[in-house]
Order: structure tokens, then sequence, then C-alpha cells
């Protein structure tokens, strides 16, 4: 039987599948006035999933288009669409009825561990592929991704290459310490058009209530041409939360540079 929902928590069970309050589910994308399919169909394994149609209004049905992001507002859920209005489920949260929400296109990223041990196989690099998970909660679609030694120029000639291939956001992992080899914040700086101080001040303050030496870090923002590059510490705890502590003005920042949003402050 058909039921309406004025809220459900979504999120995902261990093996990825969506969950619609801790059920299994099948979360489709609808139209008003659209027919509704109610029917549990079967699934790998035999698990029956439970259909939950999200109905949107205001949007031309033209412009939905297959990878979109659909993000429900602060702390709420982000959905990624799939093939046939399909949604995937990206970050977990609550979704109503009447809430508002905003369609995101992916925005092209690369993630770049720069470490002399990881580019020689000597070890094993954990905080390149948590960067790539968590950035899908503000819609980056990670396709590139490298690891290069402590070296300027190599360090350099991947962000110059990756930003001339279209890449919107690059997130830089490893080498913002105070060791000599600890070379990444000098070699984005180099070839720098603009320097986004926030990025860095931020990432230092709202990680300090759990590491009094945050400051320490020398992680910074800066625009290469078009592109926003972020530096964050190697280790994954610290790539993690220096992310999450500017992740609210990455997408606003890339937008910016690239003209899809076109100011920064708030006007009454």
């Amino acid at each position: 039987m058909a039921e309406d929902l004025p809220m459900a928590y979504i999120h995902m069970g261990s093996s990825g599948d969506a969950l619609c309050n801790g059920e299994p589910s099948k979360i489709t994308l609808a139209f008003p006035g659209e027919p509704l399919d109610f029917d549990k169909g079967e699934e790998s394994g035999g698990l029956k999933l439970n259909p939950l149609h999200l109905v949107v209004s205001g949007l031309n049905r033209d412009s939905i288009k297959s990878r979109v992001f659909v993000a429900f507002g602060d702390g709420g859920a982000v959905l990624r669409l799939g093939e046939g209005k399909r949604l995937e489920v990206v970050s977990p949260g609550f979704i109503a009825v009447s809430q508002r929400f905003k369609l995101w296109e992916p925005i092209t990223t690369g993630v770049l561990t720069i470490s002399d041990k990881g580019a020689r196989g000597e070890r094993e690099d954990t905080a390149g592929p948590a960067l790539a998970e968590r950035a899908l909660c503000i819609g980056a679609e990670v396709i590139k991704r490298d690891v290069v030694p402590d070296d300027v120029e190599m360090i350099r000639d991947k962000v110059l290459n990756w930003g001339r291939e279209g890449i919107e956001l690059i997130l830089c992992t490893g080498g913002t310490g105070l060791s000599p080899r600890d070379v990444t914040p000098d070699a984005i700086m180099g070839i720098a058009d603009k320097l986004v101080p926030g990025f860095g001040e931020m990432m230092r303050i709202k990680t300090s209530h759990a590491n009094p030496r945050s400051f320490l870090s020398r992680g910074i923002g800066a625009l290469v041409g078009k592109t926003l590059v972020l530096t964050f510490p190697g280790s994954r705890r610290g790539a993690l939360e220096c992310f999450e502590a500017v992740e609210e003005g990455i997408r606003h920042g890339v937008e910016i540079a690239n003209g899809r949003a076109m100011e920064c402050g708030n006007h009454g």
C-alpha cells in the first residue's frame, strides 16, 4: 500500500544499498501528475525493495540530467540521479515534505597525494581515497587521481596539466608541515593567480579544538587559473578534518571561479 511520509531519514546500508528509515528502498525521482509504481521489485540476492518516490515541482523535466546531485538543505540528504531517474544516496540526512532542494552539476575534481614514500610504493595512501569519498557530499566528482613525490616542479606540473584538462577543483594531501621536504604550499603559491587565505585560516581555527598544534599546518587555498586548489595534511584524519572545516565554502568558491555564481557575500 502506498504511504505518504511527511519526513524520512535517507541513508545507506553496510553494502551501500539505499535505506529509508532503516528499510531497503528503491528511491526514484518523479514529477507531479506522473503515475507512480508502488510494487516491490526483486533485486540481487532476492532482496525486496520498498519503492520511494520523491515528487519534485518547479523544475523543467528537460533540465534533469543523469549524474546531477540533488541536495536537500542544511543537514539534509544528498542524492545523485542515475539511470531511469533512480537516486543513489551520497550523503545521509532527512528529507521532509515541502523541503527546498538544489540541483548541483558535478564539479570535476582531482585528488593529488604528495608523498615521497607513497610515490615509491612504500606507504599506502589512505587520505586520498578518503577525500575522494568525502568530496561527493559537495557534488564533487573525482575523475583524476595521482601520487607524486615531495617535489615542487612535479607538483606544479600535475596541477597545471589538470587545470588545462578542465579540472575545476584539486584536493592536495600531504606536504603541508614544517619538515624540509614539505613543499606543497610553496609549490602552489608559486603558480597561484590568487590566494584565498580564508581556507587555510578556517582549517586551522576549526581543527584547533581537537589538535592544539593545528596552527603549525601550512594548508592554503588558491586559484590557479580557474581551478581552485586546496592543500590538506597527509594523514587521513587530518585531511578529512580540514576538508570538513571548509567544505561549506568549497562549492561556492568553484562556482565563483568558473562564473556559475556571481558573488560571495549575502545582501539584503
